[in-house]
């Protein structure tokens, strides 16, 4: 039999992986209207299990699309760490209790919801920002991969260097394979002790009357897991190694009389393990459980047919002892092998791209797999976005791979110290050199919340990164994050509230910088009423206006936010403000939504923004942040401070 060639057909970007990392890439190519598709192995979307944890950054990020809302309402809120160690006689006492999330960092806090919800979020966004045009085009998987090397660096919009040939398969070979016995479903399949079934897929695929279709695309960005397969075909490794740590996972409602089963639990036994214990939406409970008595073999992988459901039952039931655990209902259940590795490279010519489980793997109970994998597309989207829509500089591409291999790396080392104190059997003493030490534990814990939240990340200097660089004369900004010391370059913007100059409404701050794929600048405007700071502000705006390199993306790339510090009710907004700063349409009238002031509200307090971020109340200053919400520039109000604006932007932005 001989397959049969559907069609061939040309598309800006191809995605391969509709998981949350192929997701959020798909969300930047609706919002950035580019002609994208999305294809994955599988022929349906996850119901049950796989990843659950979302964290402070995410549900920023989510908001910035507009749908954190509907995670927030669905989801466990995670608010206590509860930690159980040994006592003297070796029974299981709790030790402490520590706040889930580190206090005051963030609008949002950790939830728990499982991934096929949040896929739902995604697949719903996509439809209505790409009216339909961008679907995940399931039972799909590339077979070949050819780049035409020579036309890499041609950036021409009729240049297509990546040739792909997709295999269509049929319901049956699209669906995972289960363990037999359990009659639950279960994501061994997709577990590293599992071994990648793509060439089998295919190989079976062949000896039938298949369909294929071969794709030129622009670009290519592999989703598709730690077994990724664009990976492979680009011929890049993960470095690192696995342990002798085996954990199962269950997702079940419990029967139990632990106290703390609605808690996040970290559980040492004294002799029978590990258990964390994360309770979920609707009842549910998931475990986390380490085998002790399923050990890897000769090959250095644990043989995954002796794991079953009842087999990760019995080890949490001897790590709880002398609490009881049974359940009648479990919705999913893995086991997983830790590990930690990271990708040797992160792109090809800045054509092919991978991110998420392709470039870095680790294990799931800092709850960072799903989160650092969205933001790696996250980072990623909006610049292919950029790029192709011939907005911004190829160039700004070779910022992906080293600003997120980087998070990579610092995730790993994270990882690599909890996960093996989670391990690790407790010290009995002081003496026992052998035995982790619970002190210890709880203070990884603790430093590596920061890091687990998100809101560590610090970009490097770059031409989407305005710092100073070392032994250059390039000092756009060498000398002006003291305008604003806590907005620190480098980090995403954090937040204040403030009030609407027309309306008062008290609004987060943060949450005006939308996920359009638009920059921001963000004009901490001052004190206009005061005759220097006007003249100031108004020798700023002329400037964006007449600008050859701003002011032909005002508004469209470009959206200009004003926070002011003068008493609201002596400020007008026509009279005070020049007509950029809330632009004037023929239809709807003046932008009430642009201009913000710096004051309490009747109702929810406030007017601590400038104090908070260390800007001067009367001076103020300019913020210029990312389509992803990370600040990118500093500078004053004023033709100095529009100078730098129109510098950064000059580097940034296509002639």
């Amino acid at each position: 039999m001989t397959d049969t060639e559907v069609s061939e057909s040309k598309c800006d970007v191809l995605i391969v992986g509709a998981g949350p990392a192929g997701l959020m890439m798909a969300a930047w190519m609706a919002r950035c209207g580019i002609n994208a598709r999305i294809v994955d192995k599988r022929g349906t979307k996850i119901f049950s299990g796989q990843a659950d944890g979302l964290q402070c950054r995410s549900l920023e990020i989510f908001d910035s699309f507009g749908f954190a809302d509907r995670a927030w309402k669905e989801a466990n809120h995670m608010i206590e760490m509860c930690m159980w160690n040994p006592d003297e006689k070796g029974v299981i006492t709790r030790s402490d209790r520590l706040p889930d999330t580190p206090v005051g960092l963030s609008r949002f806090q950790q939830i728990v919801l499982h991934q096929g919800r949040i896929e739902r979020f995604f697949l719903d966004h996509i439809k209505k920002h790409s009216k339909d045009g961008i679907r995940v085009e399931r039972a799909v998987l590339p077979e070949s991969l050819h780049i035409d090397e020579a036309a890499c660096d041609d950036h021409s919009p009729d240049n297509y260097p990546i040739t792909v040939k997709l295999r269509h398969l049929t319901e049956d070979e699209a669906m995972p394979a289960q363990s037999k016995g359990s009659g639950v479903g279960d994501g061994l399949f997709r577990s590293n002790l599992a071994e990648d079934d793509t060439e089998e897929l295919i190989s079976k695929s062949r000896e039938k009357e298949g369909s294929t279709e071969t794709v030129r695309a622009k670009y290519m960005v592999g989703c598709d897991g730690a077994h990724s397969w664009t990976r492979g075909q680009l011929g890049f490794q993960l470095e690192g190694e696995p342990t002798d740590y085996i954990w199962g996972v269950l997702d079940v409602i419990p029967i139990t009389d632990f106290p703390d089963i609605r808690h996040r639990c970290a559980i040492h036994s004294a002799t029978n393990g590990s258990l964390m214990v994360i309770p979920r939406e609707n009842k549910l409970v998931r475990l986390y459980i380490q085998l002790n008595e399923i050990k890897p073999d000769a090959s250095g992988r644990a043989d995954r047919s002796q794991i079953t459901p009842a087999v990760i039952l019995a080890a949490a039931q001897k790590i709880l002892a002398p609490y009881t655990l049974s359940y009648k209902i479990c919705h999913w259940w893995t086991a997983y092998q830790i590990g930690q590795r990271v990708g040797t490279n992160f792109d090809f010519k800045n054509r092919v791209f991978l991110a998420g489980d392709a470039v870095h793997t680790h294990s799931p109970k800092a709850g960072q797999g799903m989160n650092v994998s969205m933001q790696d597309s996250y980072n990623l989207g909006w610049k292919i976005g950029l790029v192709v829509r011939g907005v911004v500089k190829p160039e700004v591409l070779s910022t992906y791979g080293a600003e997120r291999r980087q998070i990579a790396l610092d995730l790993i080392a994270f990882d690599h110290k909890f996960s093996r104190l989670f391990s690790g059997r407790p010290a009995k003493d002081v003496m026992d050199e052998e035995g982790v030490s619970m002190e210890k534990f709880k203070q990884a814990f603790l430093a590596g919340n920061l890091f687990a939240s998100g809101l560590s990340v610090d970009y490097a200097p770059s031409l989407l990164i305005a710092k100073p660089q070392p032994d250059t004369e390039n000092n756009n900004t060498a000398n002006n994050q003291h305008l604003a010391p806590h907005i620190p370059l480098g980090m995403r913007f954090p937040n204040a509230q403030i009030l609407n100059q027309s309306s008062a409404r008290p609004l987060p701050l943060q949450s005006l910088l939308k996920s359009d794929s638009r920059f921001h600048i963000v004009l901490f405007a001052g004190t206009p009423t005061a005759p220097a700071q006007a003249e100031r502000l108004s020798t700023f705006c002329a400037l964006l206006t007449s600008s050859k390199t701003l002011a032909p993306h005002l508004h469209t790339h470009i959206r200009i936010l004003t926070v002011h510090a003068a008493p609201r009710v002596d400020v007008d907004l026509l009279r005070d403000f020049p007509d950029v700063l809330h632009p004037f349409s023929e239809e709807t009238g003046w932008d009430y939504d642009a201009v913000f002031v710096d004051e309490r509200s009747f109702h929810e307090g406030g007017g601590t923004a400038y104090e908070g971020f260390g800007v001067d109340r009367e001076r103020g200053c300019v913020v210029v942040v990312r389509p992803d919400g990370y600040v990118a520039f500093i500078g004053g109000v004023g033709e100095e401070g529009g100078r730098g604006v129109e510098r950064f932007f000059g580097g940034v932005f296509v002639a």
